[in-house]
């Protein structure tokens, strides 16, 4: 015999649209499996869970999270998952004329330069949950800006080394993965290996572009250890740099992937991007690298930091270049800006949101 206590509970209710938290997979990255993908599908009980397999399933996705609007867009696979999925939501947003839901990241893919800033944990199951009932219990967010660039916002992009390190530690991914070292396939050891055994290699012999950076917005300004201003503003149609570099990034928080924390004085000004030129050759480079990584490094013969707008980069001859971490081919010239507004950033290392 039962009571009323054994009878089957309810359903729970199901939030507004706006409370709800949208998760988007890239569902070629290696480590979006089978397994990854079910224990998002039980955390969030259906429904709310999107895998992504190619440019077209993202841009379908943009749609159904817009006009369902969802409050919270959670996406899983990398910087470049990142990127695209957050370009083609705020696109469809502005072209619904719907607000803009708050964005955050699950740590799956290579690099998650992002995940650094925000504090995102490592995305095994505990990971996963973690940060999403973190969410639930309405987690903090912050405001931040984007380099807006050939229509993808950002958190980076670049021409030179950067661009052909990711070129080659794509390719070194892909041999590795028919091999039986395809656990290293992706991460730091396949990135490291591309590192020494082709990228700096080559620029023993590769020739030194030529570089020109205009500003095109409003001063610009060169900084130099801990973010002390050099020099004189320059102003919109000036040059701001001429001559040989073998990058030239920019970047709107301080971090490539892996903790590289190649722009350390991003977060200097909200409405600034970090631009980086760089002649430094291979030699010094390894020398240095330890405090290159750290962000420590500081040569203002060999390395110029700028606080940046918008600018136009012109590089000869043509130059690999990526945006967020995904190689886009050889480029002669870019135009950039610091996005014109920002977005609403899941932090986790920020305090949740008063009731």
């Amino acid at each position: 015999m039962s009571d009323a206590h054994d009878a089957a509970p309810t359903r729970p209710s199901v939030p507004p649209p706006h409370e709800r938290i949208a998760v988007v997979v890239n569902g070629n990255a290696k480590s979006v499996n089978d397994e990854v993908i079910s224990t998002l599908d039980q955390i969030l009980l259906g429904g709310d869970l999107f895998v992504s397999r190619s440019l077209e399933d993202g841009l379908d996705i943009a749609k159904t999270v817009v006009s369902r609007g969802y409050g919270t867009v959670l996406t899983g696979g990398g910087d470049g998952t990142f990127t695209v999925m957050v370009s083609d939501v705020v696109r469809e947003a502005r072209r619904q004329h719907r607000p803009l839901p708050r964005f955050g990241l699950l740590k799956l893919g290579t690099g998650n330069a992002l995940s650094w800033v925000v504090g995102a944990s490592r995305a095994k199951d505990r990971g996963l949950a973690a940060d999403i009932q973190r969410l639930r219990e309405d987690a903090g967010s912050r405001e931040i800006r984007l380099c807006e660039v050939d229509g993808y916002l950002a958190p980076f992009c670049g021409f030179g080394v950067d661009a052909v390190v990711l070129r080659d530690y794509a390719d070194v991914k892909k041999l590795l993965s028919k091999t039986l070292l395809k656990r290293y396939a992706s991460g730091p050891v396949s990135y490291a290996l591309a590192s020494m055994t082709r990228s700096i290699p080559s620029y023993f012999i590769r020739p030194v572009p030529h570089c020109r950076v205009i500003n095109e917005g409003a001063d610009a300004y060169r900084v130099g250890e801990k973010g002390k201003r050099m020099g004189q503003p320059i102003a919109r149609g000036e040059v701001i740099y001429e001559g040989p570099a073998r990058v030239a990034a920019l970047g709107s928080i301080p971090y490539y992937g892996f903790g590289f924390r190649f722009f350390p004085f991003a977060e200097e000004r909200p409405d600034r991007m970090q631009l980086r030129v760089s002649t430094i050759g291979p030699v010094q480079f390894v020398r240095c690298f330890p405090a290159i990584w750290r962000g420590e490094f500081h040569d203002p013969s060999v390395v110029f930091d700028y606080l940046v707008d918008a600018v136009a980069i012109e590089m000869d001859p043509a130059t690999v270049f990526q945006i967020g971490g995904d190689p886009q081919g050889e480029r002669t010239v870019v135009h950039a800006r610091v996005s014109p507004e920002p977005i609403r950033l899941v932090d986790y290392y920020a305090p949740p949101r008063a009731g």
